[in-house]
């Protein structure tokens, strides 16, 4: 079991740290614990992005894919929306005891709560049609599949919105949405849509409440997104395109998701991006959140896993119009409303600028053909928007020879951040407590911006994950001057739809679980300090070397609450008893009582699941100090924080 307390140690049976109380050292970044964000296994459309109906605009290239049809339906072009042209009418079926209609199956469902209101509307037009809006139990064994209806009168031959609010009388995973032409004639419907009311800050074009809930909670200080791959595309004319995810939704054209493809053995044809949830719905959220923005531009390079012919890529005197989509993004961002994308950004309900940061140009590249063409967009961003910190690539590797030629290459080009991706086996953590060491401390500095721990066997988020993740995260913290931020991924994963584990948060249409490792995440989130404070055993940094009995160890001073916070993380199979010398106080007087809190599991491959969300979950007690002293027990494989607050 873990403990915090432990009694009669003796100086030779603990580990003996020392915490320099007097040597405040680096500031902790706000960026340093954040969130990456990438539609990969259905995070965007039927996880974030609260839309319920699949293909709403019949712009999937199976027109009617995720609907069925009965009776006359027609898919007909030139539509209310030039970039969204498909729309579909609905006839007279020629006979009076026929129907016609549609029925969508949303996204594996659609999740309904009990009396919870749904807003369903629609770009309609027609000569005093009704229809009959339904939801229903599509495998109902009772009297009835309708579990709610109402009608809608189309009373205007021009195409005009319409709108009905639905309540749920019962909570239900895998409703389907059923529409009934109601009456004679023909009547065009486009734009089909279903939304909770009740989304993340009540906004009708809003976003999933328990997943921006679980985000938030983890206190982050950055937010990067859209990707990842996603940026890059399959293809350059399928790379992630920001100028058409903004301006009114119905107009925002489809675009292939590149995680349709990637995965043959988790292969999902319907996977597509709306891009509702588009650049101006990511910086509300990062604000929401607190969280900075990061957002990452195409380099002029498609996946170079997917594309080893060089003519797959835009050559470096053609790069014009996508330097142009980055500084046009900084505008977007953050220019006044006389300028023509800080007044769409206006237009779109935010007057006040987002005051963007950082930008980040490329994702996971390589080779020569990323920094000749990374230097076009440093040299103009840094010509336009000279205090922008921009973010580079070390590529897909945490090592080895791209690695090792890339960080050189961005150290020529002054990069302000360097992003380093690592998914890696256990024996890859229990190695790396000391990575950054030895990091140039006048280089760039570091984004880890992708980076989990994957079980050899276990792909999945199991707690002894988590546990070296978070004995990692103490080498982070140690060097917060080289380290700037840090954030896992993937972020959200449908348990039905998912091409990639482990993830953060896992959901289904109903209910969300928040795994071990968005307990490590939000563990350092919410005990982040604003210092490193040096702490060392036998005068070394605590970083799981083989003679350190399995410990890793880091410590910070936090100057709002004015209290040391001291990490550890014990990877053994032994409890390690420690204690911890506070020294150099001076006239501080540590409390006689410390907070402490520990996350630990006995069974270290289990996990937190949709059924046992809190199966594993961090504990708090409390921790006597004794004078300048600190004595514990931390128990076998389990990550411990101390609070220690200086009496005022």
């Amino acid at each position: 079991m873990a403990a915090c307390c432990c009694t009669g140690l003796s100086a030779q049976e603990a580990n003996h740290m020392v915490l320099k109380a007097n040597k405040l050292g680096a500031e902790i970044q706000p960026t340093m614990y954040g969130h990456f964000f990438e539609d990969i296994n259905y995070g965007a459309d039927g996880g974030l992005y609260a839309e319920l109906v699949k293909n709403r605009s019949f712009e999937f290239p199976n027109r009617l894919q995720g609907w069925k049809t009965f009776g006359k339906v027609t898919v007909l072009d030139g539509g209310p929306f030039e970039r969204n042209p498909h729309y579909v009418r609905l006839s007279n079926p020629g006979h009076p005891h026929k129907r016609t209609g549609l029925e969508n199956e949303g996204f594996f469902g659609i999740g309904l709560k009990a009396n919870e209101k749904y807003r369903f509307s629609v770009w309609a037009k027609g000569n005093g049609q009704k229809i009959l809006v339904e939801l229903i139990d599509p495998a109902s064994m009772g009297e009835t599949q309708v579990m709610v209806s109402g009608e809608i009168a189309v009373n205007s031959a021009d195409w005009k919105k319409y709108e009905l609010t639905l309540t749920a009388p019962q909570t239900f995973a895998k409703a389907h949405l059923r529409i009934f032409l109601a009456s004679g004639g023909d009547v065009d419907l486009e734009h089909v849509s279903l939304f909770p009311v009740d989304t993340w800050k009540g906004r009708e074009n809003g976003l999933r409440k328990d997943l921006v809930q679980a985000l938030v909670d983890t206190k982050p200080g950055v937010f990067r997104f859209p990707g990842g791959c996603i940026v890059e595309g399959t293809d350059l004319a399928t790379r992630y395109q920001w100028k058409n995810s903004v301006g009114p939704v119905e107009n925002r054209p489809l675009n292939e998701n590149r995680w349709e493809y990637t995965f043959p053995h988790r292969y999902f044809p319907d996977y597509h991006q709306t891009y509702g949830m588009g650049f101006y719905e990511l910086f509300l959220l990062a604000e929401d959140m607190g969280a900075e923005p990061l957002p990452i531009v195409n380099v002029g390079l498609a996946c170079q896993y997917q594309n080893e012919d060089p003519k797959a890529h835009v050559p470096v005197d053609q790069l014009d119009s996508y330097i142009q989509d980055a500084l046009d993004l900084i505008e977007f961002a953050n220019g006044d409303q006389s300028t023509k994308w800080g007044k769409l950004r206006a237009d779109m309900g935010h007057p006040a600028p987002f005051n963007l940061k950082f930008i980040g140009v490329g994702n996971e590249q390589w080779g020569s053909l990323y920094p000749e063409r990374l230097k076009l967009f440093v040299d103009a961003i840094r010509k336009a928007y000279p205090d922008i910190h921009i973010v580079g690539s070390s590529g897909p590797n945490s090592e080895g020879e791209d690695f090792d030629y890339l960080w050189p290459e961005m150290k020529k080009l002054k990069v302000d951040l360097v992003d380093e991706h690592f998914y890696r086996p256990e024996d890859w953590f229990l190695k790396s407590g000391n990575r950054y060491d030895n990091y140039d401390r006048k280089g760039p500095k570091v984004f880890a911006g992708e980076y989990a721990c994957h079980g050899k066997g276990k792909k999945w988020n199991h707690f002894y994950a988590s546990l070296l993740e978070a004995a990692f995260l103490t080498g982070v913290e140690r060097n917060a001057d080289v380290v700037y931020m840090a954030t896992y991924a993937p972020l959200l994963a449908h348990v039905e739809g998912w091409q990639w584990r482990p993830d953060l948060i896992w959901f289904d249409n109903l209910r969300s679980v928040r795994s071990c490792s968005w307990h490590v995440q939000s563990l350092y989130g919410h005990n982040k300090g604003t210092q490193v404070v040096p702490l060392l055993m036998d005068d070394k940094a605590v970083s799981g070397q083989p003679d350190q009995n399995g410990l890793f160890a880091s410590a910070v001073w936090d100057e709002p609450t004015k209290s040391y916070i001291v990490k550890i993380v014990n990877v053994s199979d032994k409890a390690q008893p420690v204690t911890v010398e506070f020294d150099g106080l001076k006239k501080k007087t540590l409390v006689s009582e410390a907070d402490c809190i520990l996350f630990h599991s006995d069974d270290p491959d289990a996990e937190n699941s949709l059924d046992r969300p809190n199966l594993i979950v961090p504990k708090e007690s409390k921790v006597s100090v004794s004078g300048k002293t600190l004595q514990a027990e931390v128990g076998a494989q389990t990550f411990a924080i101390y609070r220690v607050a200086v009496q005022q």
